[in-house]
């Protein structure tokens, strides 16, 4: 609207959220916490291997740049650059596995966002805010929140007691479809992918190959998400993942469920840090 007033905080007196994790939930947590009103710093692995890569800002390690939903991610060469690239408003995203920057940035949000079933070095005392996705953490000795990851009525829900579910090992049904909408490796060896993201698959298509080995789609719909071809995997290993809605629409935008998951971020953010000045 015409002679709107701005209301946006500057970079310089927004509150900075770290996030451990640039795969498809985190990347959601980011695009929420972002739109009110934090600044955004992601930690990633030299190698991501993040399914959901087109709406993923761990696409940035390989490709300098990414842009989900309108909001640009771009990696930064170096802890040096960070700063500067907080400042430019954009998500920044940073290889750093054992988030070492963390003590240099000291931000008032820590988000895990790793969703690896159990907490790899994540404490209560590492921000004012600790907040963490999924099962393996505990509420108080862990983060000072977790966030349900599970579908279902708990889904987005913010724990402050307890844990979250167990991993169940079923990914949650869509359009019918449960765990066999999951392409997984078939043995070790390198992928090489023979579609694109949005491709429009039939059953038995070949969506690629690990080593000699093909994978197929087990039916008809869209590749919602595939990993990065050139890539090593182990057998079991999720590799893509096919929408029976057949919806390409779908292939870049964040997902019912990391929205909700970012939801309760979000919530648990705005009750832990209601009364810290932010400067």
């Amino acid at each position: 609207m015409t002679g709107a007033t701005d209301l946006r905080l500057a970079p310089a007196l927004r509150p900075l959220a770290l996030i451990k994790g640039a795969g498809d939930l985190a990347t959601g947590v980011a695009l929420r916490l972002r739109s009110a009103g934090f600044s955004i710093v992601m930690t990633e692995i030299p190698s991501p291997t993040v399914v959901r890569r087109s709406v993923a800002f761990a696409e940035a390690v390989y490709e300098g740049e990414v842009t989900v939903e309108g909001v640009r991610g771009v990696l930064a060469d170096d802890r040096t650059a960070v700063r500067g690239l907080i400042s430019q408003e954009v998500v920044t995203v940073i290889v750093d596995p054992e988030t070492t920057v963390l003590r240099e940035l000291e931000p008032a949000l820590l988000v895990d966002a790793i969703v690896a079933k159990r907490n790899v070095g994540t404490s209560v005392r590492d921000a004012p805010a600790v907040v963490a996705l999924g099962p393996g953490f505990l509420v108080g000795r862990d983060a000072h929140a977790v966030v349900e990851t599970c579908r279902g009525h708990t889904l987005g829900r913010v724990i402050t007691e307890g844990e979250a579910l167990p991993n169940t090992g079923i990914p949650g049904e869509i359009g019918g479809r449960s765990a066999e909408r999951v392409l997984r490796a078939p043995g070790q060896g390198i992928l090489r992918t023979r579609l694109a993201i949005g491709a429009q698959v039939r059953a038995n298509d070949v969506v690629a190959h690990v080593g000699d080995v093909a994978v197929v789609a087990p039916f008809d719909g869209v590749l919602r998400g595939l990993m990065r071809s050139g890539l090593h995997v182990t057998e079991g290993m999720k590799l893509g993942d096919i929408d029976p809605r057949a919806s390409c629409d779908h292939c870049d935008l964040v997902s019912d469920k990391a929205l909700a998951i970012a939801g309760g971020v979000l919530e648990a953010a705005c009750s832990l840090l209601g009364g810290v000045r932010f400067e």
